[in-house]
């Protein structure tokens, strides 16, 4: 199981990490390019992110399933329950964020379609905000939720 947990680990750090540089760090940053600059530099960061996204959530999930199945499944702890609750409406929000608007964004800056995109954008943005907060209350329940729940 420590293999398993360490993947987890590693996915979670991937995803939530990135979410958070991305929304704390390239977001203010970005904010001061023009939009055509700006738009093209969120498809591209995304479209490298993403792969990572990918990657991170096959892994979370299939070693999140291990370990609640060696943690009893159904009769699993609360706090592994609650993790694995939180963790499907994650990748369920990612999904959307990847077929919804982060392909309308892809397609507006392919078009040079700057309000669109712009749009586009800024639904990602605020999804992807939600999805660092349930990664952030994740994270507490991994570590705090053994004593709380």
């Amino acid at each position: 199981m420590d293999f398993a947990r360490g993947l987890h680990v590693l996915g979670v750090v991937l995803w939530v990490g990135g979410m958070f540089f991305a929304y704390m760090a390239l977001r203010p940053a970005a904010g001061s390019l023009d939009p055509p600059v700006r738009l093209e530099l969120w498809r591209d960061t995304l479209r490298r992110f993403f792969l990572w996204v990918w990657i991170s959530v096959v892994a979370i999930l299939l070693t999140g399933l291990h370990m609640l199945m060696v943690l009893g499944g159904a009769h699993a702890p609360l706090y592994a329950i609650a993790m694995t609750v939180i963790g499907v409406a994650m990748v369920f929000i990612f999904l959307h964020v990847y077929f919804a608007p982060y392909r309308r964004l892809r397609r507006a800056v392919a078009g040079q379609d700057w309000p669109a995109a712009g749009r586009a954008l800024g639904q990602v943005r605020q999804l992807v905000g939600i999805n660092l907060l349930l990664g952030i209350v994740t994270i507490l329940v991994a570590t705090a939720g053994r004593s709380l729940l």
